[in-house]
């Protein structure tokens, strides 16, 4: 088995320190130091490209550059790599959905992924017009699947669900393949989701024991529903040729969060309905910079300025890799990272733990013919520095 790695396009912008927000947090003044135009997140996304990584994620909400438009214009300065579109399904009708994904699909040779987001703060959904509380959007999730991946069959669909109906509803040209559907959630119903109508499950990155109940609960879940589901995890990561230099970078990241940011995003994100997200707030412990290693290598630091994913995989080469392979002996197969700023970490991590994983016949370049590009500034001269 190869296990699968996918990178990030900061589309709320980047910064050689943490750019903050996500879930209905805005993103921190480092977010202006490199702006997300389409030039570098092309940069970002070309450097993914050839060091090995099979997608890039980008983000959804007000925090940050919209994911279809930007994905779609990233593309056409790329060959290869996929992008995991995070959208939101309450914001758009299930047929429109289906038919924009049907021509991304087209229009870039099948490189489109998408990660459902249903929504985890009403507040910020209400800013866009979505007045459901939290379970009924999930619920709605749920039909909007059902139509989207009924209409990527080629049917004809009519549904009259308790929150989306559609009469009569067609697709001229179905997707070639279907995008695959990633999909997270923590609470009870959104494992119910998970279990119906997904293809990958994602796990922000908890400590492996809270990362192996996750796993045992879905697969169960959709066991019960006649179906089989991969496992992916969500993590930044700071690796360096030595465990010294590495945490010298996570203590220097630290150093730049001004308490009183920090003071006004924990309060922000205190009020979360997400599950995940009250789960990612319990590794800390409200803030205690003294207790941040959670794990070995696992360093919850970031999660003091960011929402959502919090985690970070701090250390030499050799003990990321290793953090790496616990996940996937747990049952992890994809790994959707990043770490600021996004360049310069995609290379630091695709120089120096990439190949250590392809020596123990865990992973394999997915595009061979993209090694050693002479587009790749640090190609052939070891370690970026």
């Amino acid at each position: 088995m190869s296990l699968t790695f996918h990178w990030f396009l900061p589309t709320n912008g980047d910064s050689r320190h943490v750019v903050g927000g996500g879930h209905g947090t805005p993103a921190t003044a480092s977010g202006r130091d490199r702006p997300p135009t389409v030039a570098y997140l092309s940069q970002i996304a070309r450097a993914a490209e050839d060091l090995g990584f099979v997608g890039a994620l980008t983000p959804t909400g007000a925090w940050c550059e919209d994911a279809w438009l930007t994905t779609a214009m990233v593309a056409q300065h790329t060959e290869r790599l996929k992008f995991l579109v995070a959208f939101r399904p309450g914001f758009v009708s299930p047929t429109l959905a289906a038919q924009m994904a049907s021509t991304f699909q087209r229009q870039t040779g099948g490189r489109l992924l998408l990660n459902v987001v249903t929504g985890g703060e009403s507040h910020e959904q209400r800013a866009y017009g979505d007045f459901l509380d939290k379970d009924a959007r999930y619920r709605r999730t749920g039909e909007f699947l059902q139509i989207v991946r009924a209409l990527w069959e080629g049917k004809t669909v009519d549904l009259h669900g308790e929150h989306l109906q559609v009469a009569d509803a067609t697709l001229a040209r179905v997707p070639d393949p279907v995008p695959e559907v990633y999909f997270g959630g923590s609470s009870p119903i959104a494992g119910e989701v998970a279990a119906r109508h997904v293809d990958v499950y994602l796990t922000w990155g908890e400590p492996p024991a809270q990362v192996a109940e996750k796993i045992t609960w879905i697969r169960k879940l959709a066991a019960e529903q006649g179906r089989s589901i991969r496992f992916g995890i969500r993590l930044h990561v700071i690796t360096r040729d030595t465990s010294e230099q590495a945490w010298a970078e996570a203590n220097r990241l630290l150093a730049g969060f001004d308490p009183e940011t920090v003071a006004s995003v924990q309060a922000g994100l205190a009020r979360s309905e997400s599950a995940g997200q009250q789960r990612m707030l319990a590794l800390h412990g409200g803030g205690n910079r003294e207790a941040l290693e959670i794990h070995p290598n696992l360093w919850a630091g970031i999660g003091l300025v960011r929402g959502g994913a919090g985690t970070a995989l701090v250390g030499s080469h050799d003990e990321v890799a290793e953090r790496i392979k616990e996940y996937a002996a747990l049952g992890i197969e994809e790994f959707v990272l990043s770490g600021y700023p996004h360049l310069e970490e995609a290379y630091w991590f695709g120089e120096g733990v990439l190949p250590r994983l392809e020596a123990q016949g865990l992973w394999q370049h997915p595009f061979p013919q993209t090694v050693a590009s002479a587009q790749v500034p640090f190609a052939g001269t070891g370690s970026p520095r």
